[in-house]
């Protein structure tokens, strides 16, 4: 059996790869809807005000860039991205019908942190404490199961041959515009 720490430090590029690859698929407005099979009539993913990039220079130094602001212009992250670099943490903005959920995702972990939900119902009596509670849980669990699943999505095609053949070279030409 692998040590934890191990597994941890072999196979946490596949959460940089992920970012990576989320930024594409946002950039190049990519329907995720197919991907995450949900129930609604209109699902996105935006970029948020934050990404940071990393690449290793071999000798365990490493370069990491972040962009931060609203309006920051991304080219420096696509210059990065030439030169090796991969997401290693972002923030989303991910929309389904007309409810808006803002968070960061770290690639090496998975972690999301920062999750802001959409607003609920005012709480007029006692007996709405329950309901207001099991919404705010919904609500925490709709973009987690997100991310869930198009983790699944992009680990599927990751491991397929279609990675190769087809989305990697799509990447590449998306990084050199």
């Amino acid at each position: 059996m692998l040590d934890i720490a191990v597994s941890y430090n072999k196979y946490k590029f596949l959460g940089d790869e992920f970012l990576t690859w989320v930024w594409y698929v946002v950039e190049n407005e990519i329907n995720i809807k197919p991907m995450l099979a949900m129930e609604c009539n209109t699902v996105s993913l935006k970029l948020g005000n934050t990404i940071v990039l990393e690449n290793s220079l071999g000798d365990e130094s490493s370069e990491k860039i972040t962009i931060k602001g609203d309006d920051a212009g991304l080219e420096e992250g696509t210059t990065a991205l030439r030169k090796g670099a991969v997401v290693t943490e972002m923030n989303l903005i991910f929309t389904v019908d007309e409810n808006e959920w803002r968070f960061s995702i770290k690639g090496e972990s998975m972690n999301i942190t920062g999750l802001k939900t959409p607003a609920t119902g005012n709480i007029e009596s006692q007996d709405d404490i329950e309901g207001a509670v099991l919404e705010k849980i919904e609500l925490y669990t709709i973009p987690l199961q997100a991310i869930d699943t198009l983790f699944e999505y992009f680990i599927k095609k990751r491991v397929s041959d279609r990675w190769r053949d087809i989305e990697i070279p799509a990447m590449r030409e998306w990084i050199s515009l």
